[in-house]
């Protein structure tokens, strides 16, 4: 059974389609298009547009509709091109893995019960994550506060 949409993806693959043609990799369009998107699907705008961008860019996935478009070897992501304007850009695929010739660092984790059960899988539960257990400090070398 598939998993229903929600509204952002719902948007933002309205949005890409409405641009997307077969071989290009790089998909201009505007804030006012996320706007019209809402309104052609009958979907009431959330207060900040700009957290439709943002969830993509930083906190989730495009939605596979759009990550099946993706030339071979790169995955789609939205890219700023101006005010009120972006781009989704076909870029190379990139893996991150450690190496194995860099010695291991064990840590022990000091992060509070509370916090660890409360904590999302989001930016902010790896930022307190980082904090309680002074992995900057400890990996710069200097001491290190967060604004």
């Amino acid at each position: 059974m598939s998993k229903k949409k929600n509204r952002y993806s719902r948007i933002i693959e309205k949005v890409f389609l409405k641009y997307y043609k077969d071989g290009t990799e790089e998909v201009p369009f505007q804030r006012q298009d996320i706007e019209e998107a809402a309104t052609e699907l009958g979907i009431p705008l959330p207060k900040n547009l700009g957290d439709i961008i943002y969830s993509f860019r930083y906190r989730t996935d495009l939605p596979q509709s759009i990550s099946d478009k993706s030339p071979q070897g790169r995955n789609w992501i939205i890219r700023p091109a101006g005010q009120g304007r972006y781009q989704f850009a076909a870029v190379p695929i990139t893996v991150i893995r450690p190496s194995d010739m860099l010695v291991e660092t064990k840590i022990p984790d000091s992060t509070p019960g509370v916090i660890d059960k409360y904590a999302l899988n989001d930016e902010q539960a790896l930022l307190a994550k980082l904090r309680y257990n002074r992995l900057i400090d400890i990996f710069t070398g200097i001491t290190c506060y967060s604004l």
